[in-house]
């Protein structure tokens, strides 16, 4: 196996590397409605649970992996497996992980391009008046246009491809310590505007009230999960990047500093955009609809709008781009590893191919907008092949790999992995290692499984 010799070039590098990857568009808009939406402070009980319990273990157990491995993440597992007797098969969860990536990063970049076109055209030409046909006109006319779409992505996996191609101290570790104080600072900016123009009541009443009404058993289940779909463990992205941590950092601190960070991120964020959706009676739910048609009209209603729907549209991007170089770096790396290739020939390719794949998103919303490949299906019936890329990465191969990772170190690895990489006490070994085996394989298939049980 080749050696791995590129590195962080601290704690703090790291860290910002992993939160970047964490913190994507999702946690803009869907983590602080999830919150309010299924009983405020009840439903964030269960979420710091579900971090405790399911998300820091997972992390943790890729972070020893790839510590251990010091290479992609196939073959980081096939490494310690070989090391514990075990079948080289348990590499396929590595790759799994991989592949996951690599298709979220198509649509995604996608979706990354709308920020960049939203923040050029806002700069450019201003909001207009505060009208909802006009806003829901611009929106479907950058739908309907395949060459905007494309040049826009395009665009963005440029942006992501530069980075990654640097490597990993001068590239994703310099692009890290750039993006996330760039990140937090526009997002308090635009939370202390959203504060003083919105309506901040409503907010602290929709974030923290205690609401048992609206706080069920699904309510529960999803709070335990979200943070496994939100923070990315599961695709193997942290084994990746363990494997470029120096011997003196500390792995279980950059875990729960990353966990951490990633959830007051998202409750800022929820500060920077509810303000502004309850002062003007928007619907908190309405997803990406939410962002680029009803926020601008919102945005057009207020004093200095344009200039804050412009670091709105940047801080999206910021956000996305953070996520996006961390998905590209699994498959470069991989690329690296298995053929032998320079990061920059890895990274040309891994980004043109992942461009090309993107263009089948592209034209889901346009020429091809009325195809439904599953169409035979009642539960496909109207889904688009954006629509099915997502349903298939989100509700089957994210879990599923999360789910082998969880086998994988709860009960092909020894404790022994755990305490050596990750410096932690015996009793703390063997309680993480419970965890692994049976408690994180537990809520993940319980929140993976929950939309087939509660309506």
């Amino acid at each position: 196996m080749t050696e791995q010799r590129e590195t962080w070039s601290g704690r703090g590098g790291f860290i910002l590397a992993t939160i970047g990857s964490a913190v994507g568009l999702g946690s803009i808009w869907k983590f602080p409605y999830e919150v309010g939406a299924n009983g405020g402070t009840a439903f964030v009980f269960f979420y710091i649970a579900g971090l405790i319990l399911i998300v820091v273990p997972l992390m943790l157990a890729e972070f020893a992996i790839g510590r251990r491995g010091r290479s992609d993440a196939s073959a980081s597992i096939e490494a310690v497996a070989a090391e514990h007797n075990r079948g080289r098969l348990w590499a396929l969860a590595g790759l799994l992980g991989v592949i996951t990536g690599f298709l979220i990063l198509s649509f995604y970049s996608v979706i990354g391009g709308w920020t960049i076109a939203y923040a050029v055209d806002t700069a450019l030409n201003g909001l207009g008046a505060p009208d909802a046909v006009a806003a829901q006109e611009r929106y479907d006319a950058l739908l309907a246009s395949p060459a905007r779409l494309i040049f826009y992505h395009g665009l963005f996996m440029l942006a992501s491809c530069g980075v990654v191609m640097r490597g990993v101290g001068g590239g994703i570790e310099m692009a890290s310590k750039i993006l996330m104080p760039v990140l937090v600072l526009l997002m308090g900016l635009l939370a202390v505007y959203a504060m003083i123009e919105g309506d901040l009541a409503a907010t602290v009443r929709f974030l923290f009230q205690l609401d048992f009404a609206h706080f069920t058993t699904r309510a529960a289940i999803e709070a335990l999960g979200l943070g496994f779909f939100s923070i990315g463990v599961g695709l193997s992205l942290m084994i990746t990047y363990a494997a470029y941590a120096p011997p003196g950092v500390s792995l279980k601190e950059v875990a729960i500093a990353s966990a951490v960070a990633d959830t007051a991120i998202s409750f800022l964020a929820g500060f920077a955009v509810f303000p502004i959706v309850f002062s003007h009676g928007l619907d908190p739910a309405s997803g990406a609809g939410l962002v680029f048609v009803t926020l601008p009209i919102a945005f057009a209603d207020m004093p200095f709008g344009t200039v804050a729907a412009v670091a709105f549209f940047v801080l999206l991007f910021v956000a996305a781009l953070a996520s996006a170089i961390s998905m590209l770096e699994l498959a470069v790396a991989t690329l690296r590893q298995r053929l032998g290739w320079s990061r920059i020939a890895a990274s040309i390719v891994a980004a043109v191919a992942c461009f090309t794949a993107g263009l089948a998103t592209v034209f889901s919303f346009n020429v091809w907008s009325g195809w439904h490949p599953l169409g035979a299906f009642p539960a496909f019936a109207q889904a688009t092949v954006f629509d099915l890329l997502d349903e298939l990465t989100s509700n089957l191969l994210l879990p599923l790999g999360g789910f082998a990772l969880a086998i994988f170190a709860g009960w092909a690895l020894s404790p022994r992995i755990l305490d050596q990489e990750l410096s932690l006490s015996r009793t703390g070994a063997l309680w993480l290692h419970r965890l692994l085996r049976y408690v994180v394989p537990a809520g993940i298939a319980a929140a993976a499984l929950t939309p087939f049980f509660f309506s």
